[in-house]
């Protein structure tokens, strides 16, 4: 998120570099993570907010908000601004895929295909060079 003011190297999760000893917990946790957060998220708080809502044009693009807000400082107590930044972005993707679809599925498969780029980048030690291609 350099364009945010972020650096290009994420600190949280820079001990992943080259580290092949955690590289298949951490594609697990990846796999884990892209899928228990859009059923939170997506799942579980769309529905309970389309309660409180309803299911209008308004409603749903309240909800995509309310949600993203939600995802983004989820991931402020872990990875600080540059996080919350990140989330609020993705946040927002995946809930308005969400809204457009309805399909869950859909959105665990990309949050996941998300996380697990994210640590394909970091374990190769390329997310200067991946930041400098597409933020400058």
């Amino acid at each position: 998120m350099p364009l945010l003011g972020a650096p290009p190297i994420n600190p949280v999760y820079h001990y992943l570099t080259r580290n092949s000893a955690l590289l298949p917990a951490a594609i697990w946790a990846m796999l884990v993570a892209g899928f228990g957060e859009e059923t939170v998220f997506r799942g579980f708080l769309f529905e309970r907010f389309g309660k409180l809502f309803g299911s209008d044009r308004r409603a749903k693009v309240t909800i995509v908000l309310a949600t993203s807000l939600l995802f983004a400082v989820a991931h402020l107590p872990d990875q600080g601004l540059a996080g919350v930044e990140q989330g609020a972005v993705t946040g927002l993707v995946f809930g308005a895929v969400f809204a457009a679809t309805g399909s869950l599925w859909m959105v665990m498969v990309a949050h996941a295909a998300f996380d697990l780029t994210a640590l394909a980048i970091i374990y190769l030690d390329l997310e200067v060079s991946v930041a400098g291609f597409i933020f400058k």
